[in-house]
């Protein structure tokens, strides 16, 4: 396998859990900030290490998604990265149909990057510093892979929807949401625009 192409795989194994910079206002003005950088850079070492933990713990199928699923639920601001990926059809989709659909897109990112995340076995990211930016906090990291040159992984962190969590990752400059984003566009399009269509397309997908 190729160099570019394995980092690529990693690309869009880290893209699953984003949220583009445009979407950051989302989360709405806030006139406190409870959530401080150290606060911020120890939520990601947690989730390193969990994510570490499950990759390293010898569970396939079923039940390392699911162990990706509980991850995605503890750590991820789910209902922003959800309405993100959705883009402009969030606004005229019903509570129903958002509930529908977030549910659908957690499983469906824990099916998919449940099996990429096992490339990371025997490699390991190592959190390096936290700063604000605006209204949230840019962790910094570094990936080590086997076979690979190290490379820059930054999460963003809020408290903004009452708990700490992630709502985003960059690497090296590059914004990830881009990849989910045309994916569940496309599978938007595939079934006619018809957003019900595409949730239980979306639940079927593996």
């Amino acid at each position: 396998m190729s160099s570019n192409l394995s980092r690529r795989r990693v690309l869009r194994t880290l893209g699953a859990f984003a949220l583009s910079l445009p979407f950051a206002g989302l989360l709405g003005p806030s006139p406190a900030q409870a959530l401080n950088t150290n606060e911020a850079k120890d939520l990601v070492g947690r989730l390193v290490a969990e994510i570490d933990a499950a990759i390293n713990s010898g569970k396939t199928g079923s039940a390392l998604y699911r162990e990706f699923e509980r991850i995605f639920e503890r750590y991820a601001d789910v209902d922003i990265i959800a309405q993100s990926v959705l883009g402009v059809e969030w606004r005229s989709a019903s509570n129903a149909q958002r509930r529908a659909y977030t549910d659908a897109f957690k499983t469906y990112i824990s099916r998919k990057y449940g099996r990429r995340f096992q490339e990371f076995v025997g490699g390991r990211i190592e959190v390096n510093s936290a700063r604000p930016v605006r209204s949230f906090f840019e962790v910094k990291s570094t990936a080590f892979l086997r076979g690979e040159a190290p490379f820059e992984v930054i999460f963003l962190v809020s408290d903004r929807s009452g708990r700490d969590l992630f709502f985003n990752i960059v690497i090296e400059g590059v914004n990830l949401a881009i990849t989910e984003r045309t994916e569940i566009g496309a599978l938007l399009d595939r079934n006619g625009g018809n957003l019900d269509a595409m949730i239980q397309a979306l639940r079927n997908t593996t």
